[in-house]
């Protein structure tokens, strides 16, 4: 392993892909790599921090059976860190990998509201993610923070990429069989698989001749038929931007933010595309809920924040925030 101290170990790990940077102090981006989906309540802590292993040993940061840290400080956002018990035990496990000589843990949506200040900005504001899944977090200079559990249907949760495939598959399915209204999608989905009916995608679902996994690649579907008007596509676009202000809204009031100037910062995969559709109407409902807000959206990995978080840590300078944003785009 090549051992490059006064460095920070960027980590962004989500439930697709997994990456990893290491980052110099004054931002340079000295090598990147990539593994697959770091999915713990799967697999277990110490498998998925293995695929953190495995996105270093890709580009020389870790050889199996070797020890001894690699950087000065490791930065791991991490999704599926849902509480804080969960960040202690993956921190702990990483920390045991003796990767760095300090270890930082956190959940991925605090990397995408880093990635939305400015450098040298107090950390204060509030960070809506929706892709593969939908969360929420808000931060103030003090230290208070908001945070949801985001783990799902039995936390409350509506849509985010994979979400919104399983409402448009729902509504698809009803209005081919007649138990619903008519709906483009009942075309259009089986259609991006070449299939010419819902009931042969159900089929090839169920049968896993098309992996579940694929799923996601209906939530790009789901918006281009929004776009050319279909109601009930439209209908569940909307409420998703309906759950995005609202945790925004929610969050901001839980600091006492709503009605102050603060930022509100956009991410994920869903969000990063910029459908009008759904980050118009965000725009519309947070104007009206949270006057006061500053919309950004975030499009540039999400690694640049857990590094920028990294980079506070080893107290860097601000242009060294300006270089690494440059490099990540």
């Amino acid at each position: 392993m090549g051992v490059t101290l006064s460095s920070v170990l960027a980590v962004d790990a989500g439930n697709s892909k997994t990456d990893v940077s290491l980052i110099a102090p004054d931002g340079s981006v000295l090598v990147t790599g990539r593994a697959g989906g770091f999915q713990p309540f799967r697999t277990g802590v110490p498998a998925a921090v293995d695929v953190i292993a495995e996105a270093m040993a890709s580009v020389g940061l870790y050889v199996k059976g070797e020890v001894g840290p690699c950087a000065d400080h490791v930065s791991a956002c991490l999704a599926n860190a849902d509480f804080p018990v969960e960040e202690f035990t993956l921190a702990r496990e990483i920390k045991r990998r003796g990767w760095g000589r300090t270890t930082t843990v956190h959940n991925d949506t605090f990397a995408l509201l880093r990635a939305g200040l400015p450098a040298g900005a107090e950390p204060r504001g509030v960070a809506v993610v929706c892709g593969a899944g939908i969360n929420c977090v808000g931060m103030t200079a003090d230290g208070r923070t908001a945070r949801f559990p985001s783990i799902g249907r039995i936390s409350g949760d509506w849509g985010g990429g994979g979400g919104l495939a399983e409402e448009a598959l729902w509504f698809a399915a009803r209005a081919e069989d007649g138990r619903g209204g008519a709906t483009e999608l009942a075309r259009a989905l089986p259609s991006h698989f070449g299939l010419d009916s819902m009931y042969a995608l159900i089929e090839a679902l169920h049968l896993d001749r098309i992996p579940g996994g694929r799923r996601h690649e209906l939530t790009p579907v789901l918006f281009a038929v929004a776009a050319a008007g279909d109601p009930v596509a439209l209908s569940l676009v909307h409420r998703q931007a309906e759950e995005i202000a609202t945790m925004a809204t929610v969050a901001l009031r839980r600091l006492d933010l709503l009605s102050e100037e603060v930022p509100v910062v956009l991410g994920g995969s869903v969000l990063a595309a910029r459908h009008p559709q759904l980050n118009d109407r965000v725009g519309e409902l947070l104007a009206e809920r949270a006057p006061r807000a500053r919309v950004s959206v975030v499009t540039a990995p999400p690694v640049l924040g857990a590094a920028l978080l990294g980079l506070d840590a080893l107290g860097s300078p601000p242009s060294a925030d300006a270089k690494l944003r440059a490099h990540f785009g």
